[in-house]
């Protein structure tokens, strides 16, 4: 009889293997699959991963919807389908018990984005005479001007920057490379941080091939790169919620803005479906009506 902790165990293995997930995807799906082990003995039910009955997991959603947003109320549900569905795959199950489960309706929210204006604000709010300055302004340019997750902006590595060929190679999503254009700014501070920089620190071996690392040698986590860009934020007086993903959502729109079609977009920033591109069509809606008013007959003056 497979008990919670090995079917938890072998479902990581199999997110990661299979699907290719990167750990902080799988640690979400690990850690919704413990709050709802933490309900199961809460209620004290013996229920395991096999026998495990669509009346508690209803039981389960409407105790927490009282204390979760509808987000996390969707993705914990969704999560507890894939883990599911895994069982029957390895023919553990013959029934998912979240089938008839409906999911909440959530509306699409919409990324906060920076106007060019405010990117340069936080560019200038970068003091270059700290040591770390260099690599912070690096950071930026890259997030930026290719668009990169934080993930694969902490996972770059020098062996994928082509600066002759002026292209960045990355590993997304369920670990698909893609070859991103790398632009003249990124070139220029990725140029001046590896040579000036960090050719001059000691470096820990696990971190020798990674772009971007701390005052210690060793890799940036993600929350190093928040914590940054909340700093300058701050300092620059920009109320906005910015995070890492923020210049990436501008990188998108600021495309769009200017002409770029919504393949070509959704390549450069590795989206497996144009769906989740068309999300930056709707950020401004005033460059939406002068396309209109330019392009559509009716419109013609």
């Amino acid at each position: 009889m497979v008990n919670w902790s090995q079917a938890v165990s072998d479902y990581q293995t199999f997110l990661k293997i299979e699907r290719g997930l990167s750990e902080n995807s799988i640690l979400n799906y690990k850690n919704d699959l413990k709050v709802f082990q933490g309900f199961l003995h809460q209620i004290n039910s013996k229920e395991g991963p096999l026998d495990c009955s669509r009346e508690t997991i209803q039981k389960f959603i409407y105790e927490t919807a009282k204390v979760m947003s509808p987000h996390t109320q969707a993705r914990r549900i969704a999560g507890l389908r894939s883990f599911f569905d895994y069982l029957i795959f390895e023919s553990y199950r013959k029934i998912n018990p979240t089938d008839l489960i409906e999911t909440p309706k959530l509306g699409r929210k919409l990324p906060e984005i920076l106007s060019i204006k405010e990117i340069e604000l936080l560019m200038d709010a970068i003091d270059l005479g700290h040591p770390q300055g260099h690599r912070n302004r690096a950071i930026l340019e890259t997030l930026y001007g290719s668009g990169l997750r934080v993930s694969e902006l902490t996972q770059l590595s020098l062996s994928n920057l082509f600066f002759n060929e002026e292209m960045i190679r990355v590993t997304g999503k369920g670990n698909k490379q893609r070859l991103i254009p790398m632009g003249k700014h990124s070139k220029k501070y990725l140029k001046i941080y590896i040579r000036d920089f960090r050719n001059n620190q000691n470096i820990d071996q696990n971190s020798e091939d990674i772009v971007f690392i701390n005052r210690n040698g060793r890799f940036l986590t993600r929350q190093m790169i928040f914590t940054m860009i909340k700093s300058l934020v701050n300092k620059a007086g920009i109320r906005k919620q910015i995070g890492p993903h923020s210049f990436r959502h501008s990188f998108a729109t600021h495309l769009l803005e200017n002409g770029a079609d919504l393949r070509t977009i959704q390549v450069l920033m590795g989206h497996e479906s144009i769906t989740t591109t068309e999300v930056y069509t709707h950020l401004d809606t005033r460059h939406l009506k002068k396309v209109m008013e330019k392009f559509h007959p009716r419109n013609a003056r």
